[in-house]
């Protein structure tokens, strides 16, 4: 497939809003390969139901508008819904402003502000992608509105989007959990990025063998996307989760 443009981010405030990083832009060409257009060509063929496709975390919407703009090569049709959701009202705003500047081909429909999939009902997502806070570090930062004038707690909305608590997996352990609810039974499929400190290969072992989630779902999981290897280590890697 030739390369498709990356969407133009440039009004995008990079001061708030998480800035497009070699994890974006792994995305889009994951998404975007010739493997994953002929996985989802086949999963949501044009004379079915428009699947609605969410981003959790979209930041500058980079990667919900790539998305929406190029629907026809990515899916084979026009006929998507697409929607994000982002913990940030400064990103939803963002990403509103993204998806309009770059020409949306698909059909979008807004973006949220919430705490990753909690504001969707009951198996409504036939695709989600998840570039989530993957950075090792001590503790989470705050939520908007949890600042705490005594003590000291103040919002870090830069911070929201890479600090991921011990092993960097608090906040995807979260969104893992949600699967079995949101996603769709039929087609439901997810791609979440991880990186080498994330232990991914464990991770993927625990989803297939159920232990996320309340119904032990035992998903399929495949690694479909690589930012290649340093000093030996594969630093970043995309892995697509479905029934």
């Amino acid at each position: 497939m030739p390369l498709l443009p990356t969407p133009d981010t440039r009004h995008v405030d990079f001061d708030k809003i998480y800035e497009p990083s070699e994890d974006s832009y792994l995305l889009l060409d994951t998404l975007s390969s010739d493997s994953e257009t002929k996985f989802l060509h086949d999963r949501f063929p044009a004379q079915t139901a428009s699947p609605v496709v969410l981003e959790v975390g979209t930041g500058s919407g980079v990667v919900l508008s790539f998305l929406t703009t190029n629907s026809t090569a990515i899916f084979g049709h026009d006929s998507i819904l697409t929607l994000g959701i982002d913990v940030s009202m400064p990103a939803n705003l963002a990403t509103r402003e993204t998806v309009s500047r770059n020409n949306p081909r698909g059909f979008y429909l807004d973006s949220l502000t919430g705490n990753l999939t909690t504001p969707l009902r009951d198996g409504s997502v036939d695709m989600l992608v998840f570039n989530p806070p993957y950075v090792p570090t001590a503790e989470l930062p705050i939520l908007p509105g949890e600042e705490d004038e005594d003590t000291g707690r103040e919002l870090d909305l830069l911070a929201l989007t890479y600090a991921g608590g011990p092993d960097g997996m608090v906040t995807t352990d979260r969104l893992l959990d949600m699967l079995e609810r949101v996603l769709s039974e039929d087609r439901g499929v997810a791609y979440v990025l991880l990186c080498a400190q994330n232990k991914p290969e464990a991770v993927a072992e625990r989803l297939r063998l159920g232990g996320y989630g309340e119904k032990g779902v035992r998903w399929k999981v495949e690694k479909v996307g690589t930012s290649g290897k340093k000093a030996g280590w594969e630093v970043l890697g995309i892995w697509r989760i479905w029934r």
